[in-house]
């Protein structure tokens, strides 16, 4: 069973397993993580890296597409019932979405890894998809709500939720991140009763995201796009929050670091 005292919850899109598997590895043995949500692992499930990652005791979940989006959870126990892509649309075929239920000593524990599409360019098709599987997402998130269990959605959303959530926001005027739809579509979660575990444990900015491009990490010119929307019960028992920039400056680090949240 999952430990119950401290369990540790980490997001990560990790830009691609394959290519940031020595750096995953490296990382699950120095955070030692209870479950892990994955995005962006960008392979079929077949040739998911699985020897080391389950040789260091996790049990792996995954969700995945060629060269493309690809979601997984890692976790210290393996999971009583797991669910593939986000119910509502049964002719969407990307990966961008997988939740399992987790049995612990006090009950169970239910988390989702989700990669929300990105939507760029607004003018294409791409932003009306993003913005219709937010609408999915908030119709099972809500269903989901309705259990009154602890409920984690740990992942890449895609959205900058706020201006405090940039160091320059007037950069990304006119990007789907940071378009009032996205915005609207995000807030639409969480007002449906889902607590931010990040902003419930920090006033820090607590950017999760600098672009590769144009030295943005050296100026820390970041976004904060990774999120765990977490329910009443989770939060009833959310006891901290770290986001672990540490491990961008590592060799070979995904555009993202991990985000991670510690429960009673």
């Amino acid at each position: 069973m999952v430990k119950v005292t401290g369990m540790k919850i980490a997001t990560w899109n990790v830009a691609g397993i394959r290519a940031r598997h020595d750096t995953l590895i490296k990382w699950l043995k120095w955070c030692e993580p209870d479950i892990v949500c994955l995005q962006e692992t960008k392979t079929i499930d077949a040739n998911f890296p699985r020897a080391e990652i389950e040789a260091l005791g996790y049990h792996i979940e995954a969700h995945g597409q060629k060269g493309f989006n690809g979601v997984a959870l890692l976790s210290k126990t393996s999971p009583d019932e797991v669910v593939r892509g986000l119910p509502g649309d049964d002719s969407d075929e990307q990966a961008r979405y997988i939740e399992a239920v987790y049995s612990t000593q006090k009950g169970v524990i239910r988390v989702a890894s989700l990669y929300v599409p990105n939507g760029n360019p607004v003018d294409s098709e791409k932003y009306p998809y993003k913005l219709r599987w937010y609408e999915r997402f908030q119709k099972h998130a809500a269903s989901l709500l309705a259990l009154e269990e602890p409920l984690v959605f740990a992942g890449d959303y895609n959205v900058i939720g706020s201006d405090y959530d940039a160091k320059n926001p007037q950069e990304w005027i006119g990007d789907s991140l940071y378009l009032p739809q996205s915005r609207q579509a995000l807030w639409g979660i969480r007002n449906l009763g889902f607590y931010d575990a990040i902003r419930s444990t920090s006033d820090n900015p607590d950017y999760s995201f600098w672009d590769f491009k144009s030295g943005a990490w050296t100026k820390n010119d970041g976004i904060r796009i990774d999120h765990f929307l977490i329910s009443p019960e989770a939060a009833d028992k959310l006891e901290s929050s770290s986001v672990q920039s540490v491990v961008r400056g590592w060799e070979k680090p995904s555009d993202h670091v991990p985000v991670v949240i510690k429960l009673k």
